[in-house]
């Protein structure tokens, strides 16, 4: 789908007629950048109380609830053909479950917060690799020049903490896993998941992915939470904001413009983390941090230009 034909599309981001005109438009990749940004600090505050998978499953089962109830209440179409309910659980699986269990797994083992984010940092450049082959979008040669320098500037920021010790070897591939879960499940929803009601789709995303994590997560740990005020504050962030809120927005986002212009929003992902870290748990911010993050607005700027 052509970015015009793909703008002109007549869906909201709730799966009703498009709305709030082109100011609100405008700023929705600024308000997602902004929102997806904090994933990384909700995780600071809770995994100290709660192994990973739990944490997640926990959240996930939350967000499941409210989002079907709330489908409920509106009278949210939903799917009804086995293979639609598949593919939307698989993207489901991809962007919500192996995207979050991989970030979450590897901070907990170690792995800093820099480099799991320069590594998913890399998605932009992935997803515009594949999205030619799997969705027959053209990058142009500008495109792949932003994309480039945006990872540049991505490196740029986070240089400073690419401190990587052998206890955090092991993580690494799970930030790798977390990519990879990124860039096909955002391709995947490009090509397959168009149609669906956000706000039931969301909802089957969510619940086939915690009953996965049901699953594996007695397995592999302890399952103990302590609830304390810092665990329940990242837990209804996490489920509230980012969950809900900046998971609408990336589907809105992939709905109305092509998949690789999208990706390159999430190379302002770490420069904005970084900030966010700055202001709430004073991390340094230095100058090669400052001038990354211009290069990475300038490298978008080069990939979303008209």
């Amino acid at each position: 789908m052509g970015e015009r034909a793909a703008c002109a599309d007549a869906k909201g981001t709730a799966g009703g007629p498009a709305g709030g005109g082109t100011g609100w438009v405008s700023l929705m990749p600024a308000v997602f950048v902004l929102l997806w940004s904090t994933g990384f600090i909700g995780a600071k505050f809770g995994l100290p109380y709660a192994e990973p998978l739990t944490f997640l499953l926990v959240r996930l089962t939350l967000v499941a609830a409210v989002l079907a109830l709330a489908a409920l209440v509106a009278r949210a179409p939903w799917p009804r053909r086995p293979a639609e309910i598949g593919r939307i659980a698989l993207a489901g699986l991809l962007v919500h479950g192996v995207y979050l269990s991989g970030v979450f797994i590897a901070i907990s083992k170690g792995v800093s917060a820099g480099v799991t984010a320069l590594i998913v940092g890399l998605q932009p450049l992935l997803t515009a690799t594949l999205s030619g082959p799997l969705l027959g979008e053209r990058v142009t040669g500008r495109q792949w020049a932003g994309l480039l320098l945006g990872l540049a500037g991505v490196a740029l920021v986070v240089r400073e903490k690419l401190s990587v010790t052998a206890a955090s070897l092991g993580g690494m591939g799970f930030a790798v896993a977390a990519l990879l879960g990124i860039t096909f499940g955002t391709l995947y929803q490009k090509r397959h998941g168009g149609s669906m009601d956000l706000r039931s789709g969301a909802a089957i995303q969510y619940a086939a992915t915690a009953l996965v994590l049901a699953v594996v997560a007695p397995l592999v740990e302890t399952m103990h939470i302590r609830w304390t005020g810092e665990f329940v504050f990242a837990l209804l962030w996490l489920s509230g904001v980012l969950s809900i809120g900046a998971i609408f927005l990336l589907f809105a986002l992939i709905r109305r413009g092509a998949a690789a212009k999208v990706a390159s929003l999430f190379h302002l992902t770490p420069p904005v983390t970084a900030v966010v870290a700055w202001a709430m748990f004073d991390e340094r911010l230095g100058v090669t941090a400052l001038v990354g993050m211009a290069v990475v607005a300038a490298g978008v700027a080069m990939v979303n230009r008209r």
